[in-house]
């Protein structure tokens, strides 16, 4: 007999299950997983690295323009330099 469980056992299992339960399992699953995230692709882990850092620096941008004062939209502006970067012939 053998101990392998495809994806569809478990999702049939899984709805049969009360809602609570569902979710006390979806959290389990997600404790476990967040273990793992050294196993992610390279590709995965730079871009949530660059996607962190663009934060930070946008957080910093808001942080410089509110204490110069007036009214600033540095994500605004980022934006709007990329699409006339994209514009460029």
């Amino acid at each position: 007999m053998s101990n392998h469980v495809t994806l569809a056992q478990v999702e049939r299992l899984a709805v049969r299950l009360p809602l609570p339960e569902q979710l006390k399992l979806v959290a389990h699953i997600s404790e476990q997983l967040s273990g793992l995230t050294v196993a992610l692709p390279l590709e995965v882990q730079s871009r949530r690295e660059r996607v962190a850092m663009a934060n930070a620096l946008l957080a910093e941008l808001d942080a410089i323009a509110e204490s110069v004062g007036g009214t600033f939209d540095s994500a605004g502006d980022i934006r709007q330099i990329r699409e006339e970067r994209a514009k460029r012939p």
